[in-house]
């Protein structure tokens, strides 16, 4: 497959309104899960990327039938499945076939799982999904592969060793399958944890305490046929968020999922942005204060992301773009991964003021105004965090490995385009 590559001709203000894709950290999770019921799932609002495709194939190659009946719909029917050996390539180019752990050892009794994919953004263990379904009854062997076997998975008391947010999902989607009741503690709670569990809960899982950290799953739950829509992915929102400040632009963000964006809403405040709720749209005004917020006394602020309801991780990389077009300075700490800052060396080339303190904090002193640049996204996030830095730079910009880019974000090129942006793909779109 030929590599892909943004050319952006910066400078350009947007305006219009925009629905954010199908949250792409929901779809995987429950396409996996689909496996579990031997009936048909319908899923609507699936984000039709890269990711989402792999997993599409890696499912199909255990006997499932997984066909598109629309552009973003999926019908799945995992009538007889096989604990087959998956493929290796298709599991090295996604973090997400560790998903595929829980499902298949609740159908099959067994998986065998090559090492999973995905960014390049620091080490991301496995030991917490490895410990969880050990409680559950599995026994996991670790070589030049993963195979995890339990002729039948009994509930447990499981505590995470850290609020996981796969592991979590894994343990989940096992717990529904296993004989008696699981208390799942220090369990993530992010939007798309809870979307997964109220999938379950619509095949016919019995789960109490979605949306917290501790989920008690009455199993084995009896499982039918379900159709279900996918919410909107609120990473995608706070990356328009910050497209539509950067480039001082009024967008309107249709179906936003309002009840996930309060703490993501309270990020973009500390850095002098306002947004408007209008019904389930968010509207971000042009006439923002663009100042970032200095602590009570005058102190230097921080942005730090923490496990949910804090800030995401996922959208650092965008909130350290649109510190570098707001006015003031503010500490970046980013905790969860050791390699995810590293990209700011693109923004320093492009003008941005940024001091990297260490892998995990940077400062940023801004407005600074950017110039066009070569760069080469390294992950999903900072690929589309340096989209954003060369839609709002002076002259001409080139993403390199844009790829990786198109592995979270549905059509961006083509979506920011109808918002006025001046991007092209390379090769064009067939």
């Amino acid at each position: 497959m030929a590599p892909i590559q943004y050319i952006v001709e910066g400078g350009h203000r947007l305006s219009g309104s925009i629905e954010p894709s199908g949250n792409k950290n929901s779809a995987l999770p429950i396409i996996a899960a689909a496996l579990l019921t031997e009936h048909p799932v319908t899923l609507h609002n699936v984000p039709r990327i890269r990711d989402t495709e792999t997993l599409v194939e890696l499912i199909r190659s255990v006997g499932a039938s997984a066909e598109w009946t629309d552009r973003n719909t999926l019908v799945i029917h995992a009538k007889s499945i096989r604990a087959a050996d998956l493929d290796p390539e298709l599991c090295v180019r996604i973090r997400a076939s560790i998903l595929l752990a829980g499902p298949l050892l609740a159908r099959c009794g067994e998986v065998m799982l090559p090492p999973p994919g995905g960014d390049v953004i620091g080490r991301r263990r496995l030991d917490t999904h490895v410990l969880a379904l050990e409680q559950l009854g599995a026994k996991v062997t670790a070589t030049d592969r993963l195979e995890f076997r339990a002729p039948k998975l009994a509930g447990a008391d499981v505590f995470l060793d850290e609020p996981s947010v796969t592991a979590t999902e894994n343990a989940l989607v096992a717990a529904v399958a296993a004989d008696g009741v699981t208390h799942l503690r220090n369990a993530a709670s992010e939007p798309h944890v809870q979307d997964l569990a109220n999938f379950l809960v619509a095949l016919g899982a019995r789960i109490e305490g979605i949306g917290t950290n501790t989920m008690i799953v009455h199993g084995p739950a009896t499982l039918g046929e379900t159709t279900y829509r996918i919410q909107p992915d609120h990473i995608e929102v706070g990356s328009l968020i910050g497209l539509a400040a950067v480039t001082r632009s009024p967008l309107r963000i249709t179906r936003a999922g309002i009840e996930h964006l309060r703490s993501i809403r309270m990020g973009f405040e500390r850095l002098g942005i306002v947004c408007r709720v209008e019904g389930d749209d968010l509207i971000v005004p042009s006439n923002q204060t663009l100042k970032i917020q200095d602590d009570f006394g005058g102190h230097v602020p921080k942005l730090e992301d923490q496990p949910w309801p804090a800030f995401p991780a996922d959208l650092m990389s965008i909130a350290i773009v649109t510190a570098t077009q707001c006015e003031g300075v503010i500490l970046m700490f980013e905790k969860m991964f050791e390699s995810r800052m590293f990209f700011v060396d693109k923004l320093i080339a492009m003008g941005a003021r940024i001091v990297l303190c260490d892998p995990h904090r940077a400062i940023i002193a801004g407005p600074s105004r950017l110039h066009g640049a070569t760069m080469t996204s390294p992950d999903i996030r900072a690929g589309m965090a340096m989209l954003l830095a060369a839609v709002c730079a002076e002259g001409t910009s080139t993403i390199n490995n844009a790829d990786q880019i198109e592995r979270g974000y549905e059509r961006i090129e083509e979506r920011l385009n109808a918002l006025g942006a001046k991007i092209k793909r390379v090769p064009a779109r067939s």
